[in-house]
């Protein structure tokens, strides 16, 4: 089996640096013209299934993908991002500003998040593992396409263990691709966080 993960595009949140969470934001205009992008980029892979978060800016992402494919996309909620809770809408200086236990800190450090009202990582990893059991007991031989957000990818990859992964302040752009291939149990990187088919207008 193939996973094809994409990161949606980007939202006027992302841009201004704020902790989305499980917000609903809409992808912006430029994050639309990043979806496109990858959708031009995934046009020679044939997927048997497609996935994604049920959260708008990851929904309109995967549609863009499979508007041109006979492909059915499956919203699923364990693919949603971090419920950040009290800090959704802030940025990470407003949230050490708040909560000045987390100075020295950086933003992309997710085993360190303990957002108030939110979730913990490992709730993260509890419920995006659960979604990857399944999806690993179907045809071995399938690509599926999953289009969700960072902190479920990072949470993906500290469920999956892929052998030469260093999550240490690994960032997932918007709109990037990254495709892992499975071997029963074990994972293999194929790609990363590939953003060539972005260019300075996407």
């Amino acid at each position: 089996m193939q996973i094809v993960f994409v990161r949606h595009g980007e939202t006027a949140w992302n841009a201004s640096r704020r902790f989305q969470g499980q917000s609903n934001v809409p992808l912006s205009a430029r994050g639309r013209a990043q979806a496109a992008a990858v959708a031009l980029a995934l046009r020679g892979d044939s997927f048997s299934h497609a996935y994604t978060s049920d959260l708008e800016r990851a929904r309109e992402t995967a549609q863009t993908i499979a508007a041109a494919r006979t492909l059915d996309v499956t919203s699923d909620a364990r693919l949603r991002e971090f419920d950040f809770g009290q800090w959704e809408g802030l940025t990470w200086p407003e949230i050490v500003a708040r909560w000045p236990q987390f100075d020295g800190r950086l933003p992309v450090q997710a085993r360190a998040y303990e957002p108030a009202g939110g979730e913990r990582f490992e709730q993260v990893v509890e419920r995006v593992r659960s979604f990857l059991d399944e999806l690993r007991s179907g045809a071995a031989s399938d690509r599926v396409l999953v289009v969700t957000h960072a902190g479920a990818l990072h949470a993906a990859m500290e469920a999956l263990a892929p052998e030469g992964f260093d999550p240490l302040g690994m960032v997932f752009s918007t709109a990037s691709i990254t495709r892992l291939a499975m071997d029963g149990d074990r994972a293999r990187i194929i790609s990363l966080n590939d953003v060539s088919h972005l260019d300075s207008t996407t």
